[in-house]
């Protein structure tokens, strides 16, 4: 006989009940949760395939997250986006998703991060040969109940080509010429003109830029892009002619630069082309170079607000304190 629905019991809260081990946890949620979604980028509206990754903070005293209601809260926030109109950026959905979470998991934190491919098309630099580059859009926000910061960033690939070898190689060439009988005017000249052999990298730069609060400041994807291809030795291309490989490959090694280099011209690049940023705003630039001629890979990053980056600038000290991500992200707690 089926039970009446007078009599139906509500299912138990489990995830509500006491943990066998009275300790909270940092981090409890969902990741790679793949959709499509339609945001607001360069000025129009863009389809991308994004992965999200939504967590918050769980007490000592609640067993479980309820897992279900992180996908409830970012199938409404995709709706309000792919249905409704884009006027949201990346890091605006994570924010809005954030918010949502918090307050539907009843949690003190919650923290959601964005990742989205998406292409970009340019011209090859000499034939002007159209092609299509796909560059990754990050967007991250935390929230608490005393406000919601956020972060953009973007990574994208470029080729870097290694000063110290190129050293060792122009020497050894130097060397040879001055045998040859090339006088030593004639030599500095030749290494002048003629670009100098080194071993390459394929790089994969990442910059993340963070406004408090109340900041108004516009900080578009493509000018994060300019930055991170900037500051390698050349930016890369799918499609090419050869005189574009040509050009590509005298670029990089008249630009010869380290991983550390990379990361400064990043750091440059925020302070040239966003004076408007204040210094409680964040900056992380991380720049991984794939090598070659070793096995390992090579990594440099720096993060901090930009008044500590920019006191070091001004003074030649270096900065006692680098805020990290996670500490600038919950400054508002």
């Amino acid at each position: 006989m089926a039970t009446s629905p007078s009599t139906q019991t509500t299912p138990p809260d489990v995830q509500a009940r006491l943990p066998s081990v009275s300790v909270g946890l940092s981090r409890v949620g969902v990741t790679g949760v793949e959709k499509v979604i339609r945001l607001r980028h360069n000025g129009g509206e863009q389809l991308f395939s994004a992965r999200f990754q939504c967590v918050v903070d769980l007490g000592p005293s609640q067993k479980g997250a309820h897992m279900s209601r992180f996908e409830e809260v970012v199938n409404e926030a995709i709706g309000e986006v792919v249905l409704g109109e884009a006027t949201f950026k990346a890091e605006t959905l994570a924010q809005h998703i954030a918010e949502l979470v918090r307050e539907r998991q009843r949690a003190r934190r919650a923290e959601v991060r964005v990742e989205a491919r998406f292409p970009e098309h340019k011209p090859a630099p000499v034939s002007g040969t159209q092609t299509q580059e796909l560059y990754t859009l990050h967007g991250w926000a935390t929230s608490t109940q005393l406000g919601t910061r956020r972060l953009i960033g973007v990574t994208a690939q470029g080729m870097t080509a290694c000063p110290c070898a190129q050293e060792f190689v122009a020497a050894a060439a130097r060397e040879q010429l001055l045998e040859e009988g090339f006088d030593e005017a004639e030599v500095e000249r030749i290494l002048e003109v003629v670009p100098v052999a080194t071993h390459n990298q394929r790089g994969l730069g990442t910059l993340y830029i963070g406004c408090p609060e109340q900041c108004e400041t516009e900080i578009e994807a493509a000018t994060l892009l300019s930055i991170v291809e900037g500051a390698m030795s050349s930016e890369i291309y799918e499609l090419m002619k050869r005189s574009d490989e040509a050009h590509v490959v005298a670029k990089a090694h008249r630009r010869p630069r380290f991983v550390e280099d990379c990361v400064r011209e990043m750091i440059r690049g925020v302070i040239e082309q966003l004076p408007a940023l204040e210094d409680e705003a964040f900056v992380s630039a991380r720049q991984e170079n794939l090598e070659t001629i070793h096995q390992h890979n090579v990594v440099a990053e720096r993060f901090g607000t930009l008044g500590e980056i920019r006191r070091e600038l001004d003074t030649g000290v270096a900065s006692a304190q680098h805020t990290s991500r996670r500490s600038w992200l919950e400054a508002a707690a």
